[in-house]
């Protein structure tokens, strides 16, 4: 059976939510999937989220009514993959902290706005990123607040150049977790769409998509 993939996306203009979210769902039409690509919010509140095998938020710092909400983290709860990069996953929605509980994390900086940085990957036994090398990426490095919980796959160390309180600072950049039944992958990777030719970027976040989508019978 075809797995099915929610791909939502607006919100800050910044963020490319457009191209960047037909990105995505040409990653995962490429991968077998039928994706639903859809403006806005809206449909975070019609018809049975958790059909969907894996939905990922392209949407940058929205509002959002607190039932659709409700409705997209039973959704994940109940066996449905999320999956997401940058302020599209992790600054979806600032003032909805049951979204930021499922998620695992929520942007608060970027010292220094687009400066080059030091992806570093995790060997902790997991096998996600198994491959791929650590890297150097010209971007926002993001800072955020964590839950302790999440299983963290990649790092960046912060120089302190720019805010040097947060001097030798080591920050996740890649993480999953389970929420429920569901799995949430995040990479905090993907400023622009222009990044997704980054190859490493595009293959961490391939994966996480794939690791993420329910698992087919």
């Amino acid at each position: 059976m075809t797995r099915k993939a929610l791909v939502f996306f607006g919100g800050w203009d910044g963020h490319e939510p457009g191209p960047t979210s037909e990105i995505v769902a040409d990653m995962l039409a490429a991968e077998g999937f039928d994706v639903t690509r859809s403006e806005g919010t809206a449909i975070l509140g019609e018809g049975d989220l958790s059909s969907f095998d894996l939905i990922v938020p392209v949407v940058t710092m929205s509002d959002v009514e607190a039932d659709a909400v409700k409705r997209l983290t039973a959704a994940v709860e109940a066996g449905t993959g999320l999956a997401g990069f940058h302020g599209g996953m992790a600054d979806t929605f600032r003032k909805n902290t049951d979204y930021q509980f499922m998620v695992g994390g929520q942007f608060v900086a970027h010292p220094g706005n687009v400066i080059d940085y030091r992806v570093e990957i995790l060997r902790n036994g997991d096998t996600l990123l198994d491959g791929i090398d650590d890297f150097d990426y010209h971007s926002e490095q993001y800072y955020m607040h964590v839950d302790p919980r999440i299983e963290v796959l990649a790092t960046t160390t912060f120089s302190g150049e720019h805010a040097p309180w947060v001097k030798d600072t080591q920050m996740p950049v890649v993480w999953k977790h389970g929420y429920g039944q569901g799995r949430v992958f995040y990479s905090a990777l993907g400023h622009k769409a222009a990044e997704f030719d980054h190859p490493q970027m595009r293959e961490i976040l391939r994966r996480g998509l794939l690791w993420a989508a329910r698992k087919a019978d």
